[in-house]
C-alpha cells in the first residue's frame, strides 16, 4: 500500500490533468469566438462598449492566460498566437465590411505577450519558491 502522501500528490495530479484539459477547451472555445468575431460581419458582433483596441488586447490577454494555464509553456503559446492575432487581423482585409488594421494587430500581440510574459514570471516564482504545479507546496 502506498503512503498517505502519495495518494495525496495523485490525486492533485489527477485533478490538475483534468483541469488542465477543461481550461484547455475552454480556451480552444475562445479561440473560435474570436476567430468568428474576427470573420462575420459588423452588424452580426455583440460589442461590450470598450474601445476596439481594448477589447483585442483583454481578449487575447485571457486567451493567452487560459492556454497557458492548460500548457505551462507561456513562451510556446506566445510564439504561436502572437501569428494567429496577426493572421486573424489581416483577414479582415478580405471581408467586405472591414479593414486589417496594424495597430489593432499591435494590440493583440501585446495582450499575448504580457499575459505570456505574467505567466512566466508566476512558473519562474512558483519554481523558485519550491511549489510543484501538480502537487503544490512541497513537505
Amino acid at each position: 500500500m502506498l503512503p498517505k502522501v502519495r495518494w495525496i500528490g495523485l490525486f492533485f495530479a489527477m485533478v490538475s490533468a483534468l483541469t488542465s484539459r477543461l481550461v484547455g477547451l475552454a480556451a480552444a472555445l475562445l479561440l473560435a469566438a474570436i476567430a468568428a468575431a474576427t470573420l462575420v460581419p459588423v452588424g452580426w458582433q455583440i460589442r461590450p462598449g470598450l474601445h476596439w483596441l481594448t477589447e483585442h488586447f483583454l481578449a487575447y490577454f485571457a486567451l493567452t492566460a487560459l492556454f497557458c494555464v492548460a500548457w505551462r509553456r507561456p513562451m510556446a503559446v506566445a510564439a504561436t498566437l502572437v501569428p494567429l492575432a496577426v493572421v486573424l487581423e489581416s483577414l479582415q482585409a478580405l471581408t467586405a465590411d472591414r479593414t486589417a488594421d496594424a495597430i489593432t494587430a499591435l494590440f493583440a500581440a501585446a495582450g499575448v505577450a504580457s499575459a505570456a510574459l505574467l505567466a512566466d514570471l508566476v512558473i519562474a516564482w512558483r519554481k523558485k519558491a519550491g511549489i510543484d504545479a501538480s502537487v503544490g507546496p512541497k513537505a
